[in-house]
């Protein structure tokens, strides 16, 4: 799993977004309780993707 840089994720559409919040949403079931450290690093994604999601509506 790539981690996302902020700056690659406020270069990306909101469909993109979008598209990688689904893709990272599926893997986090998918991993379950197996690995924590690789379930960490894709909630912090989420979370990232989830921010500026957030900062385009408001702008």
């Amino acid at each position: 799993m790539a981690v996302y840089r902020i700056s690659e994720l406020r270069n990306m559409s909101t469909a993109e977004l979008g598209k990688k919040l689904e893709e990272l949403n599926l893997a986090l079931l998918e991993e379950g309780e197996g690995n924590p450290k690789k379930n960490r690093e894709i909630r912090k994604a989420i979370a990232r993707i989830k921010t500026i999601q957030n900062e385009t509506k408001k702008a």
